[in-house]
């Protein structure tokens, strides 16, 4: 305040001084609303410097609106608002309407000013004959300042303050009323008010109570129905067809006779209205409020908790509440009708509401990040058998649930991982069904990490070596989990996060554990790991979940709202890879082979977690991705085996068995009527992997054979168990990887003694001849004479005697 200036009057005197000079312009008829008497000695440049400190313009809130969510193809998911209003012109406003109104709250509206005097006076003695209130003795001007008046507030004070019966108020109320007469022109106020006044049952604005109790436009509406309405504006819940049908055509009927009087309508089309019945019960519209009444009530939860996160829509979340409820925006979604309709219909065919495990599944399109589809097996509600939990999101608002462990579905990260770092799909690795990897060393993005008891087999059979395919279509546990340790977990963890992945309870990253490749780093949804196979789909461009498509504000105008977000995660030759494994695993004799329909490419992988508590089936298309889980979502968590599923008693569980089948039937359905699709085949390099040769090492003993790895940059180890092979014993057998095969550099070779089982017995050294020996000649004896002549060796001659005599 300036030096000098004189202090401005209290509110009392401000409000006496404006009352006088109120009533000096007519404006006021003394006693009439306010009990004041004369005011003397009170000059009108006194009253003109007083009356400056009362409020000059009525600042108006925007009218709050519905907001409606809707679905990729326009149909309607939700309606959410705190008043059921839609805003029309006046033009869209019947003349009857218009005219029903003005006679029963203010019939020389057109007449006066923001105060009528003599509708004042006139109103007064009509309802102190009367006995109860029949006309209204504020203005239209002034009914509609003191409405506007109560929807700005905001909190119980405000609201207090808006409806006070104080002096204070209803003189600001005037001024008010004064200002807003010279700032619009009487239908300009007219429109305003009817699109801001109750009409009871929840419904604002003439437009949604015309369509609510008549179920037609304010531009159609009849006279008994005008009339109806009209009547309604003074006591909402008092006169409310629905409830109080007798009470409300008796007001209705006091309007129609008014409108008689001022010659509005004639007597016959007044009694003709009369004789009307009030309402068509049958015809009564009512507008479901909020997402727990909607079709799709997880699906908008969502969208809802989405919103919300929007600063442009608030700067809290209860801001943002308050906009979204009140704005009348259009939010479009990418929920497919069709695509939700298959993913509901699988859900219903393979499980029930009963059952005390759940199933969820999620569908997203590869390329996008539109989420098509989501649909679980516990309905929405607080009753027995249904939930307010939404089984296929994070816990990022209170009804996102937060996920379950993945199992071995995470293999498909190890798989592009490995891929990435140019390991071949030939690639072999000892895998028995039991192996220990206590204390083994896997190295994460900090360090290292261990495991001191750690014993992990296989649920599957298959080679003793199995290649990478081989051990993905058997999903072997000691293959991928020993190629973790051999490539580093880090590399994985690094994949999965850029695929989207992350705990969704915490949503902190994945814990770098020794068994991450078997799904234990932490809970996933079906959402998540949808989007993360989309990637794969979509060759490794990875795109962010996207729900909320668009926003716009009821005049059509565009809101800032997230838009797609994609992104190479993945190179196309990487992604190309590990579709050719999964691929491999949809084929007969696959995890997923009795899951393969159609013609298109599939790929997928199973999951199933420690002691069945969940298990999983996550797999796509070109086209679609999604991911399907079966799982116990009561703490403590059980094995899902003996707990009932579909009506009955689960004797298995299977990523295949148990989630494979909700996958199938809501893929095949989402894909019917789209052009078939395939993958792209990966080059021979990615096939192959980036290798090097390995050595010949069969037959060599273990020491030399280990030198030598060494030499070529090879890391070696012998396996425990000797094998049966055709080497010495004691001899290398083979390798895993094979010689055949090669090894990226630096990889381990795993040494197979043989037990010589199969050795051929050593060959002796060959005999070498020895030269004959030429016979010696007999001694020449001479006989005596008279003896014959013999060969003294010959038995044909045994007369003959050696040496003769």
């Amino acid at each position: 305040m300036h030096r000098g200036e004189p202090a401005p009057p209290s509110v009392v005197q401000s409000v006496i001084l404006f009352l006088l000079v109120s009533g000096l312009c007519g404006a006021l008829v003394a006693g009439l609303v306010l009990p004041f008497a004369g005011l003397a000695g009170v000059t009108s440049e006194k009253a003109h410097s007083t009356v400056q400190f009362l409020p000059q313009d009525l600042k108006t809130e925007p009218l709050a609106q519905k907001s409606q969510i809707l679905a990729a193809d326009g149909s309607l998911i939700a309606t959410l608002y705190q008043e059921n209003r839609t805003p029309v012109t006046l033009k869209q406003i019947s003349p009857v309407m218009r005219k029903a109104i003005v006679a029963i709250e203010d019939d020389r509206f057109y007449e006066h000013g923001a105060l009528d005097a003599k509708g004042t006076l006139r109103a007064l003695l009509r309802n102190q004959t009367s006995g109860d209130v029949q006309q209204g003795g504020s203005s239209i001007t002034q009914q509609y300042v003191k409405l506007s008046l109560v929807a700005k507030a905001r909190t119980p004070e405000e609201i207090q303050a808006a409806t006070a019966e104080t002096y204070e108020r209803k003189v600001a109320e005037l001024r008010y009323a004064i200002a807003v007469e010279k700032q619009f022109t009487k239908d300009q106020i007219l429109e305003r008010y009817l699109n801001l006044a109750f009409f009871g049952d929840r419904s604002y604005g003439v437009e949604a109570a015309a369509m609510h109790y008549f179920g037609v436009h304010a531009a159609k509406l009849n006279l008994p129905q005008a009339a109806l309405l009209a009547g309604l504006v003074k006591n909402p819940t008092g006169y409310n067809p629905t409830n109080n049908p007798k009470r409300a055509k008796e007001r209705r009927d006091v309007v129609l006779r008014r409108m008689q009087e001022l010659g509005i309508v004639t007597a016959k089309e007044a009694e003709d209205a009369i004789r009307t019945p009030v309402l068509d019960p049958a015809k009564v519209r009512n507008v479901p409020n909020g997402c727990a009444n909607s079709k799709y009530p997880f699906y908008c939860d969502y969208i809802v908790a989405k919103l919300k996160e929007n600063r442009a829509f608030g700067k809290t979340k209860e801001d943002a509440e308050n906009y979204i409820e009140t704005a009348g925006l259009i939010v479009r979604t990418s929920l497919d009708p069709r695509i939700q309709k298959a993913a509901e219909a699988s859900i219903k065919k393979h499980s029930k509401a009963t059952d005390q495990a759940v199933a969820a599944i999620t569908v997203v399109e590869p390329g996008t990040g539109l989420v098509k589809a989501m649909a679980q097996s516990r309905p929405y509600g607080n009753k027995k058998n249904q939930t307010s939990y939404n089984y296929n999101v994070e816990k990022s608002y209170p009804g996102g649930y937060g996920g379950f462990q993945n199992g071995s579905t995470m293999k498909a990260f190890t798989i592009a991982a490995a891929i990435g770092k140019g390991v071949p799909m030939t690639y072999r690795i000892a895998s028995p069904q039991t192996i220990d990897l206590s204390g083994k060393k896997f190295s994460t993005c900090s360090g290292t990490t261990s495991d001191g008891d750690y014993k992990p087999k296989n649920s599957t059979r298959t080679v003793a070596d199995p290649s990478m395919i081989e051990a993905a279509k058997a999903s072997t546990n000691t293959y991928f989990l020993q190629l973790s340790q051999q490539i580093g977990i880090c590399p994985i963890a690094t994949v999965a996060q850029k695929l989207g992945m992350y705990d969704a309870q915490t949503m902190d990253p994945l814990q770098q554990v020794v068994s991450y490749t078997l799904g234990s780093a932490g809970l996933i949804t079906p959402l998540m790991l949808s989007n993360a196979y989309a990637t794969f789909a979509a060759r490794g461009m990875y795109c962010t979940p996207q729900v909320i498509t668009a926003v716009a504000t009821s005049k059509r105008k565009s809101i800032p709202t997230p838009g797609p977000n994609c992104k190479r995660a993945l190179s196309p030759t990487v992604a190309d890879g590990v579709n050719y494994v999964l691929q491999k695993v949809m084929e007969p004799d696959g995890t997923g082979g009795k899951l393969r329909f159609g013609k298109s490419h599939l790929a997928g992988k199973t999951g199933t977690i420690d002691q069945n508590q969940a298990v999983w089936f996550a797999g796509y298309s070109s086209k679609l991705a999604a991911a399907s889980v079966v799982a116990d979502a009561s703490p403590p968590y059980k094995d899902l085996i003996g707990q009932t599923f579909n009506g009955k008693k689960l004797r298995d569980a299977s990523g295949s068995g148990t989630a494979g089948p909700i996958w199938e039937s809501a893929m095949q359905a989402a894909l019917q009527g789209l052009p078939t699709s395939r993958f792209v085949t990966p080059d021979d390099k990615t096939i192959r992997g980036n290798v090097k040769d390995l050595p010949h090492l069969k037959g060599m003993p273990p020491a030399e054979a280990l030198a030598k790895l060494a030499q070529l940059g090879f890391k070696g180890q012998v396996a425990p168990q000797p094998v049966d092979s055709d080497a010495q014993p004691g001899m290398v057998a083979y390798t895993t990887p094979r010689q055949e095969d090669g090894a990226p550099a630096g990889a381990m070779v795993t040494l197979f003694l043989s037990n010589g089982s199969r050795a051929t017995p050593p060959t002796p050294p060959p005999t070498v001849p020895t030269p004959p020996v030429p016979p010696i000649p007999p001694p020449t004896i001479k006989p005596p004479p008279g003896f014959p002549t013999c060969p003294p060796w010959d038995p044909k001659y045994p007369n003959c005697r050696r040496g003769g005599r």
